[in-house]
Formats: structure tokens, sequence, C-alpha cells
């Protein structure tokens, strides 16, 4: 099977490069890499490759303080991503569809935890990346309109949280939670780290290899299912901050710095159905792939 593999230079991507050395996977940096943005740059992509299924990994992303100040780039950008990628990987005969989205899509609050994938619809994104929740959500949305207006089996994928090696660790803007605290326990000072908020929120965190070898198995197995993709671990911002200071051995202290700073409370999500579908699967647990990330950093 062709597969060709969008944004194939991010955390993901990279982690895919190793387990499906045959698949092209595009990138700025890829000798044919264009702008996704482009109708005509997606439509010679898909003429030239032909690809039989695509992971559509591609998307303007960033930290939480990225989000509050572009929120309008983020919406535009992912928009236009999408529906390029989609529209054309449907004209051009592509049999297998996996998009990537993000728990973020998920409502900012619902009655009930973890949330399952029937509660994507079920309320607004949180605010501090609302625009970004919401071009993800577009994405399940038009999936499921080809799917229902073509019969195609294209489906789409809502991970939690990401950590990995391959993350950004030079730019403090686009950093992610995990990334920021591994880079704050690597140049601290004062054997002190700072963090936002009051350590209470919880997050699932998932290291992206294990990501990458979960849509492996769907294309293998060919699920076309809809799924929550996380890890079994929900802690709080100061369980995983201790547990990475314990693991690698850094006694620190933990500074709070404007606590009232804490963002979405919880957004976990049950993955009850990826358990039924890949009973045998297990995720990297938290405190060993904190120290593998570490020790490649």
């Amino acid at each position: 099977m062709r597969i060709l593999v969008t944004g194939g230079e991010g955390m993901v991507g990279k982690h895919l490069q190793k387990i499906l050395p045959n698949a092209i996977f595009l990138s700025r940096s890829h000798e044919d890499g264009g702008d996704l943005r482009d109708p005509a740059y997606v439509k010679w992509l898909l003429s030239s490759y032909t690809p039989e299924a695509i992971i559509h990994l591609a998307a303007k992303v960033g930290g939480i303080q990225d989000n509050i100040k572009y929120p309008a780039n983020y919406f535009d950008d992912n928009i236009l991503i999408n529906t390029n990628v989609l529209k054309y990987s449907h004209q051009y005969g592509v049999k297998r569809f996996i998009g990537i989205l993000s728990t973020c899509a998920y409502p900012d609050i619902v009655p009930n935890y973890p949330m399952h994938e029937e509660d994507l619809f079920k309320g607004p994104p949180a605010k501090s990346n609302f625009s970004y929740g919401y071009a993800k959500r577009c994405m399940a949305v038009q999936i499921e309109a080809y799917n229902q207006q073509y019969g195609t089996n294209y489906n789409y994928l809502l991970p939690c949280n990401l950590y990995s090696e391959y993350d950004n660790f030079n730019d403090v803007n686009k950093m992610h939670f995990i990334t920021a605290l591994l880079h704050k326990i690597k140049t601290s000072q004062n054997n002190t780290i700072e963090l936002l908020g009051d350590g209470t929120p919880l997050r699932q965190f998932m290291y992206a290899g294990d990501l990458a070898r979960v849509i492996k198995e769907i294309l293998d197995k060919d699920i076309t299912e809809n799924l929550n993709i996380a890890c079994p671990e929900n802690l709080s911002i100061k369980e995983m901050a201790e547990i990475a200071l314990n693991t690698l051995g850094k006694p620190y202290n933990i500074s709070y710095i404007n606590p009232t700073l804490n963002g979405q409370h919880r957004k976990d999500v049950s993955t009850d159905k990826l358990n039924s579908l890949l009973p045998d699967f297990q995720f990297t647990p938290f405190a060993e792939g904190i120290k593998q990330v570490y020790d490649l950093i």
C-alpha cells in the first residue's frame, strides 16, 4: 500500500518513519515540500504520488500562549490544510484517510468524565485554544460528511496530549507542557522550577511513539472507527512534575506562579473503544517515557 504522511517531520511523523520506512513523509524539508494551504499544490501532490492511504498529521500547532495570541492564524491555517488534503484525497481516489485530531476538540466541560467519542459536540472547546480546537472539530465533521455523501471509509483519531524527544525544545512559544517541564529541569540554575497555575489540572500525556504504533495497527487491521487514543494515566500537573523530578533524580523545588492560570481543569477521554479493538496494546508508562525523552534531549 502506498502511504503518504503529511507532517512527516513532526513528533508523530518522526516516530512513524521508524515503523513505516517505505511511506512518503511530507514536510517543508521534503524535496517536493510545499504549502498544504495551497490547493494547487495539494492537487499536484496527490496526482503525482497517487497514494492509497494518507495519514494526515500536518497542522499548525503551538503552546497555549501562542494559541491565545494568534487565534485567527490557528483557525485559518488548519481549516485550509484539512480541507485541501481531505477534498483532494477523495478526488484522487485515496482509499484510506486517517485524520489526526486532538482532545482539544472536546468540550471544555462535560457532566461526566472520561469523555467518550460521542461527547465531541456536547459543548464548545476550552477558551485557551478555542480556534485550534474548533478547527480540529471541523475536520471530524468533514470526514463524516465525505463518508456520508461519497461512501468513503475515512476516519479520525483523537489523541491526548503528546510528548517526545522530537518535540520543539528550542521555541518557548511552541513548547507543550512536558517539553517545557523537561526544558526547565534541564536548564534550572537554582534547583527550582516554576509552573503556571496551582498544579491541580488533570491531563493524559502519551509518548508520541505510542500514537505512531497505534496508527500502524489501525492501518494494518483496517480499522475505520473514530477513536480516542490515550494512555490510562490521568495525572495532575503537580503529580507529573513530581514524577519527572523523582525519576530523573532531581530534588528540585516546585514554585507555582499565577495560580489562577490553570486553564481547563480536566479533559481525560475514555479508551474503552480502543481497548476493545486493540486489547493487547501496551502504552509507555509516564515515568519510563519521561526518562527516555530526557536522556535523548
